[in-house]
């Protein structure tokens, strides 16, 4: 069977933080391709206001097109709203019967799983693989979680895309992808960061 780890998001925008961490998921031997889930109205943040869908794709096929082993997929658009994690690993269990899933995840997004939906049914189809990230502590995550959760070799980076769209200055702009940081001023994304 084919190993796929999947590492979903709002990605915006798509960082550094995002790439390194796909490569540790990619190096750690769990894995043989990451297929990134670009998800577009994500459930956790309906008060948030995102770019536009087309913007946050052409974002990832920039930051990932020099990435072997990587796919960028918009199953989720296809898929009824919201957009529910259990959802997706469910519609794609079905429609590759041949492939294992992963739930790929920052050390930040293990610390808060027991609060997405019905995330006791997620461990239930797949096991998470997990990488590190500075401040993140797992050790008052539910045993539960943990019996289902590979940790993975990382150098986490500092950096979030919330800091990214919060923060201007050439030091959040050295945190991005040189295409994506030339996308987002050729797009006017981003005011600040110009």
């Amino acid at each position: 069977m084919k190993r796929i780890g999947l590492f979903g998001g709002s990605f915006d925008p798509v960082h550094n933080g995002h790439v390194e961490a796909v490569k540790s998921f990619l190096n750690s031997g769990f894995i043989d391709e990451v297929w990134i889930l670009l998800t577009p109205d994500p459930p956790h943040k309906s008060g948030q206001v995102l770019n536009r869908f087309e913007h946050r794709l052409e974002m990832l096929k920039l930051a990932f097109r020099s990435l072997n082993r990587v796919k960028i997929s918009q199953i989720e658009t296809e898929l009824p709203k919201p957009s529910y994690t259990l959802r997706t690993i469910e519609h794609l269990k079905n429609r590759y019967p041949d492939h294992l899933f992963y739930l790929c995840l920052g050390e930040d997004s293990l610390q808060t799983f027991h609060q997405w939906y019905k995330y006791r049914e997620i461990i239930g189809e797949c096991s998470l693989i997990v990488v590190d990230r500075p401040g993140a502590d797992h050790s008052e995550v539910a045993p539960e979680i943990l019996e289902e959760t590979i940790f993975v070799e990382h150098q986490p980076q500092d950096i979030s895309s919330t800091e990214i769209r919060s923060k201007p200055g050439s030091r959040v702009k050295r945190k991005l992808p040189a295409d994506v940081q030339a996308y987002i001023q050729k797009n006017n994304l981003y005011i600040e960061l110009k």
